[in-house]
């Protein structure tokens, strides 16, 4: 078995930049290249493709794009590709590559991993009045049900490694799988090995969003030079499980505790219970050391027995949705825009009500902007005005009535010019449950036939872990509130409705202060203007973090969502600017963020 391997993540989403893969081949270092495509909404988007064209469905640019221009090099340095690239059509992406493979003349053996679209089994679920994990709601019409997909794990990947794969496609897989799949096979972990699956299973987390762990939607983000040449990550992970996270020389970008730090922190939930198909991992305790520039050593990663089960995610049709994007400009610009919107839906609503039409399911009017220039009043704001129906003309009576009123709209109106009226686009809902491992037969085929793959070990029901004690503030003396960019580092991502703001400590001694002030009601407060549900706190010792959970805050999360920051992204950039209560000296002997202007 290898005593050490080294990963490269060269994709985080359907879309990412196409040089990620000749860059990373340009080490001429790696062993595994790895690439991450899905997300629930991308599965819908290929569900629809696929019921289009039976041949697509998956993530063509892998093939054109990733594999085309690189495959001779790939072949000539005996790297190999694990890729969940096959989304909702895994075999005719294994197709698609195995005809590039042959048109180029090469000897590389395609492994397809199938098993995990569910989708022809829509009736059973709806029979079984299956319920979603979260909300408790009923199974939707089976009618409209775009896709439904479990979360497979990484030991199928594994085995067809071991079968002697160059490249495995995959359809939906937890993000990590893909990397911790390379891992087993390498090092020949078992299922029991549950430490080293929770270290994999980071490793995978830390590369799964490509350069966000190099500098990429980084606070600090002026220390990371030009993005156009940032650098895509490495981990080199040993058979113990520890890791060091780097990016290829030459390149831009920022390998740091804190650049890391914040991606091991995005969307996740409780860092104790990161429930993987593999493992339930414990990230409370991970500690991050600066080895040297642009390297960082990852450790201490604790995992327990998996709960036997996979989460399902099923995708389906609720209605249509569209909006405008305005700017206006002048005195009273907020009051102007918001009249304007407040008139088109108004207008639209009346021509409804005259149809005898329903109403809309949500409407959603955002100003964004204020004051500007040297005149006291003068403002320059955008509007976003957005609405959501079941029927998809109702939305495009609102887009025809809200740019009818372009001539009556109080001054100051402009914008972009050129695109035409927007269109109605199908809201595609998200419905997760539970099922039983063994009630989802995996199959790889290997390209001469498939073949079941059982996944065994030990599972366990899922307990509360023993929480960690949360630091103290002892306040001694006079006190002053700084803002919390002057102290940490944090980053936010999206879970459906839910939102997470990872936050990191710039140094131990800060950690007792951002928590003292971080209190739940205090969270609320700050986002009470798009929060609906609870608030949840959770501290990481190893790293002197918190991870911070915000319930029902996303409208809906995804497509579902009319708000501008539907998944959240931009959460954790409002928190950089709560006040943080410290002592009078440590505020005194604050640096400002690193690259920053005076903050």
């Amino acid at each position: 078995m290898a005593r050490s391997i080294r990963i490269g993540g060269a994709s985080g989403f359907w879309g990412e930049a196409s040089h990620a893969s000749g860059q990373l081949l340009g080490t001429e270092t790696l062993d595994f290249i790895v690439y991450d495509y899905l997300a629930e909404i991308t599965m819908s988007i290929m569900a629809r493709a696929r019921a289009k064209d039976p041949a697509l469905g998956f993530a063509t640019d892998f093939v054109s794009a990733a594999l085309a221009p690189n495959i001779k090099e790939i072949a000539r340095q005996g790297v190999r590709i694990v890729s969940n690239a096959g989304g909702v059509n895994p075999r005719a992406c294994g197709e698609a590559v195995r005809k590039l493979v042959a048109d180029k003349g090469l000897d590389l053996k395609v492994a397809v991993v199938i098993g995990d679209d569910l989708t022809d089994r829509v009736g059973e679920f709806a029979e079984k009045n299956t319920t979603e994990m979260f909300s408790g709601e009923a199974f939707p019409d089976p009618g409209k049900v775009a896709s439904i997909n479990a979360y497979l794990g990484a030991f199928p990947i594994a085995e067809a490694l071991n079968q002697g794969a160059d490249i495995v496609i995959t359809g939906r897989c937890v993000d990590s799988a893909v990397t911790l799949g390379a891992c087993i096979h390498a090092f020949g972990w078992t299922a029991d090995a549950y430490d080293q699956l929770a270290a994999g299973s980071l490793a995978g987390h830390i590369l799964e969003c490509g350069p966000q762990a190099t500098g990429g939607n980084f606070a600090d983000w002026r220390q990371v030079g030009d993005i156009s040449k940032i650098g895509y990550p490495i981990a080199e992970v040993r058979n113990n499980g520890q890791f060091v996270v780097s990016k290829p020389e030459n390149t831009t970008g920022l390998v740091s505790t804190a650049s890391v730090g914040e991606q091991m922190l995005y969307e996740i939930g409780d860092p104790q219970s990161y429930i993987l198909p593999d493992v339930i991992c414990d990230f409370s305790t991970v500690t991050l050391e600066q080895d040297s520039a642009d390297r960082v050593i990852v450790t201490n990663a604790k995992g327990r027995p998996p709960s036997g089960c996979y989460k399902v995610s099923a995708t389906y049709a609720d209605g249509f949705r569209a909006g405008y994007v305005f700017n206006f400009n002048g005195f009273e610009a907020s009051a102007k825009a918001e009249a304007f919107a407040a008139a088109g839906v108004k207008k639209t609503r009346t021509i409804l009500r005259s149809m005898n039409a329903a109403d809309f399911n949500d409407i959603c009017i955002e100003t964004t902007g204020g004051e500007s220039g040297d005149v006291s009043g003068y403002e320059e704001v955008c509007l976003k005005a957005a609405v959501w129906h079941s029927d998809a003309r109702a939305v495009g009576l609102f887009l025809k009535e809200m740019i009818g009123m372009a001539l009556a709209t109080p001054p100051g109106l402009s914008g972009f010019t050129g695109a035409g009226r927007p269109k109605p686009s199908l809201v595609v809902r998200l419905f997760s449950f539970l099922i039983e491992r063994e009630n989802v037969p995996v199959l790889i085929d290997m390209g001469n036939g498939t073949e079941p793959f059982a996944v065994e070990g030990e599972v366990a029901y899922p307990i509360d872990p023993v929480r960690p004690d949360p630091p103290v503030a002892e306040p001694d003396g006079a006190m002053i509130s700084v803002p919390l960019i002057r102290l940490a580092v944090a980053r936010s991502g999206d879970k459906g409705d839910k939102a997470n703001i990872g936050v990191m400590a710039r140094a131990p001694e800060y950690m007792p202060w951002i928590w003292s002030s971080l209190t739940e009601e205090t969270v609320g407060r700050h986002f009470s203007d798009v929060l609906e549900g609870g608030v949840e706190r959770f501290y990481m010792p190893g790293s002197h973090a918190m991870n911070i959970v915000l319930h029902k805050v996303l409208g809906g999360g995804g497509v579902v969502s009319l708000r501008s920051d539907a998944q959240g992204k931009g959460f954790a950039q409002r928190l950089l600017a709560c006040p943080i209560a410290v002592p009078e000296a440590m505020a005194a002997g604050l640096q400002d963020p690193p690259g920053s202007t005076k903050v």
